[in-house]
C-alpha cells in the first residue's frame, strides 16, 4: 500500500524548500515561506482536488477553515462531504478506499488505526514536518501523534484528546453534607451518592485503571495476558480491594433494587438522579455530555466539575485513559504528491492551534497541541473552561489507552461478566470474580 518512492519525492521537496528558506544571505533565520512547496514557479498554489468528511455540527468550522486553505491554494477544490464519522467508518468497512462515499480526509477515534492499517485504508503522512508546521507539540512521540505510528510509518494526525472527568451537582452534595473540596471517597459514601455505569467497560476501566489492573495487555515477550485470568487469592492487595468495591456498589444497588446494572435504563435512572433534589451528587462521565448534565444541574447554577482523580476508590484515584481522535488521510490519494500536500494542509488548517476556541466551540474537542491556559484566557464561558481544564488534568494522570485490535473483544468480556452478577447473584466479592475471570478465560482462548 505504501508507496514509498512517492513520499519521498515529496520529503525532498519539502527539505529543499526548508533548507532554502531557514536563514538568508547573512545567515540569520528567515521567515518561512508563505507558500507551500508546490507554489514555486507560477505561484498559484496547489490545484488538486480533495474530499472532506464533516459532521453536520462542524460544518461553519470547516468551511472557514477551507477558505485559509484556498487563500494559499486559490485553484484548489476542497468538497466537504457531511457524514457523522461513525456511519463514514462503517461506509469505508463495508466497501474500500476507492469508494467515492469515502472522503480522502476523514476523522478516526484512536482505537481504530490498527484494524485501519491492516486493511490499508491509510496513506503514511509526513507528520513530524506537519507538527512542525502546527506548533505546539513538545514531545510529539509521547503524545498521540506517536500512537498513531505503525510500523515506522504514522497513518494519523492528532485531532483532540479525550478521558472522562468528575461533574458534581453541587446543590446535591452540599444536602448530603459532602465536602467536594477534598477527595470523594466512594468508599465513604451511599451507593446513590456517585453514579458510573462500570458495567460499561469505558466507565469500568475507571476502577481497574485506579489499581493497575490489566484488563488485555502484552507482557515483556509480546504476548497477550490479563489480570483477570489469575485467581482471587493471587491478586495484588489494591486489585483485590477495587473488586471488592466493584462488588460492594453492584450489591448495594442490587438490594436497593435500582437500574444501575440495567443496560438498557441505567442511563435514564443516573439522569433523572442527578437533577438538582435528586439522590446523586457525583456523574462521571465525558465532556460531551457538559450540555445533558449541566441543565440538569439548575441549568448550570449547580454544577461543578473537577478531575477525574478526584474521586477515589480505596484512596486509590480514579483514572481513566488518554483517549483522542486523529485525522487520517485515504490510502488512495498516495502516488499524488500534491493531492497529498493538500491534504495533509487541510489538516494543518483544522488543527491550528490559532483557531483551538473556535474548534471547540464547533466540535466540543480539545486540542492537545494547546495548553489549558490558551483556553481558560479565552472568552469561552466559565463552564467550558472549567470542563477543559478538568480534561487536561485529568488526561496527564491517565494511562496511554490501549489501541491494538485484540482489545476490542474486552468491551462484552467484561460487560457480560458484570451483568451476570444480576443473575448469579454472588454473595462474596471472591464468587463475583470468578464470573470475571470465567469470562476473560474464554476471551483468552480466542487469542490461542
Amino acid at each position: 500500500m505504501k508507496k514509498r518512492i512517492s513520499l519521498l519525492l515529496v520529503f525532498v521537496l519539502v527539505l529543499a524548500t526548508v533548507v532554502a528558506c531557514t536563514s538568508d544571505n547573512n545567515g540569520e533565520p528567515a521567515s518561512p515561506p508563505a507558500e507551500t512547496p508546490s507554489d514555486t514557479g507560477d505561484n498559484q498554489g496547489l490545484t488538486e482536488t480533495i474530499t472532506v468528511q464533516v459532521e453536520s455540527d462542524w460544518m461553519a468550522y470547516y468551511e472557514a477553515a477551507v477558505a485559509r486553505v484556498k487563500e494559499a491554494h486559490p485553484e484548489s477544490t476542497i468538497e466537504l462531504i457531511e457524514v457523522a464519522s461513525f456511519d463514514h467508518l462503517d461506509v469505508l468497512d463495508s466497501t474500500d478506499v476507492t469508494n467515492e462515499d469515502v472522503a480522502d480526509v476523514f476523522a478516526i477515534p484512536a482505537d481504530r488505526i490498527y484494524g485501519l492499517a491492516q486493511n490499508e485504508a491509510l496513506a503514511a503522512i509526513d507528520a513530524k514536518t506537519m507538527a512542525a508546521n502546527v506548533g505546539g507539540f513538545s514531545d510529539y512521540d509521547a503524545g498521540l501523534g506517536g500512537n498513531f505510528a505503525i510500523d515506522g510509518e504514522y497513518l494519523a494526525f492528532p485531532m483532540n484528546i479525550e478521558t472522562l472527568i468528575t461533574f458534581v451537582n453541587t446543590a446535591n452534595a452540599e444536602a448530603k453534607g459532602i465536602d467536594i473540596t477534598q477527595p470523594i471517597e466512594m468508599s465513604e459514601l451511599g451507593y446513590e451518592d456517585v453514579l458510573i455505569p462500570v458495567f460499561d467497560a469505558w466507565f469500568g476501566v475507571s476502577f481497574t485503571n485506579a489499581a493497575d489492573i490489566e484488563l488485555l495487555g502484552h507482557d515483556d515477550s509480546g504476548a497477550l495476558y490479563s489480570d483477570m485470568t489469575s485467581e482471587f487469592a493471587d491478586l495484588e492487595p489494591e486489585k483485590q480491594e477495587v473488586i471488592e468495591g466493584l462488588f460492594d456498589y453492584w450489591k448495594a444497588h442490587k438490594d436497593a433494587g435500582t437500574p444501575l446494572f440495567d443496560e438498557d435504563a441505567a442511563w435514564g435512572y443516573m439522569d433523572g438522579s442527578f437533577e438538582t433534589g435528586g439522590k446523586t451528587a457525583v456523574r462521571i462521565e465525558g465532556p460531551w455530555s457538559t450540555g445533558n448534565l449541566s441543565e440538569l444541574a439548575g441549568n448550570g447554577e449547580d454544577l461543578a466539575i473537577l478531575p477525574l482523580g478526584h474521586v477515589t476508590i480505596n484512596g486509590n484515584e480514579l483514572s481513566h485513559w488518554q483517549g483522542g481522535w486523529g485525522l487520517a488521510i485515504n490510502a488512495r490519494v498516495e502516488g499524488n504528491d500534491d493531492q497529498m500536500l493538500l491534504a495533509q494542509a487541510m489538516i494543518e488548517e483544522i488543527v491550528n492551534p490559532e483557531y483551538a476556541v473556535e474548534f471547540f466551540q464547533a466540535t466540543g474537542k480539545i486540542l492537545e497541541n494547546v495548553t489549558a491556559d490558551d483556553y481558560i484566557n479565552s472568552d469561552l464561558p466559565d463552564v467550558d473552561k472549567e470542563v477543559i481544564e478538568a480534561v487536561f488534568d485529568s488526561y496527564k494522570n491517565a494511562p496511554a489507552r490501549p489501541l491494538f485490535t485484540e482489545w476490542g473483544q474486552v468491551w462484552d468480556t467484561w460487560k457480560n461478566a458484570i451483568l451476570s452478577w444480576n443473575s448469579v447473584n454472588p454473595i462474596s466479592p471472591e464468587e463475583a470474580y470468578q464470573e470475571l475471570k470465567a469470562s476473560f478465560d474464554a476471551m483468552m482462548v480466542n487469542f490461542q
